[in-house]
C-alpha cells in the first residue's frame, strides 16, 4: 500500500505526541513513572511504606534523582520489608552510608529504620493502607487543575497527615513530603486536564 493510500486521519493521529503533566521530562524512566504509577491508587501496605520512605529521601532533591536509584534502594533495603529494616543494626547502617547507589544522608537512612519500626507499631492494630488513606476519607481526591502552576504543594489533608505521622514518630514526613506522597500513591489525582491520562479517564 502506498503512503498516499493510507488514511490521512491515522497519519495525523499517530504523529501527535502525547501530552503529559508539565513536570515530566523526556527521560524514559520519568515518562514510564508518570504513565503507569503516579496518581494511580495504591493500596498495598508494603508499597505504601516504600513510597513514604522514598518521598522522604527526595527531600531537598528532585524526584528523578530518587527514581533512578529506586531499584538499588530496593536491593539494599530488602525490598522495603519493614520487618527486616526495623532490625538493622550499626553494621548495616554503615554499609548503607558507604553505598554510592543511594543518597548517603545519615538522617535519611536512619529515617527508613525508624519509620519501619513505627510501621510495625501501627500495623499491630490496623492495615497501613487504612492508616494513610484515612486522611482523604479512604478514597481518591480527583482534582481538576488546568496547569501545573495551579497544583498546590500542601493541602489541609497533607497538613493533617504530617501532623499525625510526626506525632506517631515517623521521620521526614513534613506536609510537602506528605502531599507528594499523596500524589504519588493516588490519594489525590493531580494529572492536569490536558494530560492524556486524564483524557483517557484516569
Amino acid at each position: 500500500m502506498s503512503k498516499q493510500s493510507l488514511p490521512k486521519h491515522n497519519l495525523a493521529k499517530n504523529s501527535l505526541p502525547k501530552k503529559r503533566c508539565g513536570w515530566v521530562s523526556d527521560d524514559p524512566l520519568y515518562i514510564e513513572y508518570h504513565d503507569t504509577e503516579w496518581g494511580r491508587p495504591e493500596y498495598d501496605d508494603q508499597k505504601l511504606f516504600e513510597m513514604l520512605c522514598l518521598e522522604g529521601a527526595q527531600a531537598g532533591l528532585s524526584w528523578i534523582t530518587v527514581l533512578k536509584k529506586r531499584e538499588h534502594y530496593r536491593e539494599v533495603f530488602d525490598n522495603f520489608d519493614p520487618h527486616k529494616i526495623a532490625q538493622y543494626e550499626d553494621k548495616k547502617r554503615e554499609q548503607l552510608l558507604n553505598d554510592a547507589g543511594i543518597i548517603r544522608n545519615k538522617l535519611k537512612v536512619n529515617a527508613f529504620i525508624v519509620n519501619a519500626q513505627r510501621y510495625l507499631e501501627i500495623t499491630q492494630t490496623q492495615r497501613f493502607k487504612d492508616y494513610v488513606w484515612q486522611f482523604v476519607g479512604g478514597k481518591p481526591i480527583k482534582n481538576h487543575w488546568k496547569s501545573l502552576k495551579e497544583v498546590p504543594v500542601t493541602t489541609p489533608e497533607s497538613d493533617a497527615m504530617a501532623k499525625r505521622l510526626k506525632k506517631d514518630g515517623f521521620k521526614f514526613v513534613g506536609s510537602t513530603i506528605c502531599y507528594a506522597y499523596m500524589q504519588a500513591t493516588g490519594m489525590v489525582n493531580d494529572h492536569v486536564q490536558g494530560c492524556f491520562l486524564r483524557q483517557d479517564g484516569l
